[in-house]
């Protein structure tokens, strides 16, 4: 046991109104240096991202609004990425609830806005690639929230290697869009789905 660490699992209080439902969104008490992370995180690899897209001659081929949704999706999740990593999210997102396993599930399950929006307007209709992911989600979250907790963690990456393989092989999208599904299955399966110990530093708390 290391003596400069503890593991802080207390989840703060939050308050009333629009603050307080975000907060239970993203998850309560983040601490300052979690958010500077999380934003440098966002504003580096978001423009990255906009990088990659603009050499891949996507901003040239692809009308506006189809570029407008790309990088929202985009940001959702490379944002969703770091907050679900965080260890507010880990603290409220499997705190000892009855009703958070559900919430959890339905979580994941609102993505398949994203999955919808990709195949059917981004791919052009491409409804083979969107029911396939839609059930490589939905398995794979069935699997990672079922598995026993002392093999959450490598049944989590088995499934996100599972899927991002079948993307790579047998799902293939245009180049420019080959982030999408590691960067999808990162942030559900094994951010948002597998329960961490927050650790702090002592010298924090």
């Amino acid at each position: 046991m290391r003596n400069d660490l503890r593991i802080a699992c207390e989840t703060p209080a939050t308050p009333p109104g629009l603050v307080g439902r975000l907060e239970r969104f993203t998850g309560p008490g983040k601490s300052r240096s979690e958010s500077i992370v999380e934003a440098a995180g966002l504003v580096g690899c978001g423009l990255l991202l906009a990088a990659g897209l603009w050499t891949s001659g996507a901003a040239a081929d692809w009308s506006t609004v189809r570029l407008l949704v790309v990088a929202l999706v985009g940001l959702d999740l490379i944002g969703g990425v770091l907050t679900n990593a965080t260890n507010a999210a880990k603290r409220w997102y499997h705190r000892p609830d009855p009703g958070v396993r559900r919430a959890r599930l339905l979580f994941v399950a609102a993505h398949l806005a994203h999955l919808a929006v990709m195949g059917l307007f981004v791919l052009s209709g491409d409804g083979a690639w969107t029911l396939a992911n839609s059930a490589l989600l939905l398995g794979g979250a069935a699997t990672v929230e079922f598995t026993p907790l002392d093999l959450k963690r490598p049944a989590a990456m088995a499934v996100w290697m599972a899927a991002v393989l079948i993307n790579l092989f047998w799902l293939p999208a245009p180049v420019e869009l080959a982030w999408f599904a590691p960067l999808f299955f990162l942030k559900l399966l094994v951010c948002h789905l597998v329960p961490e110990a927050p650790p702090v530093r002592r010298r924090d708390v």
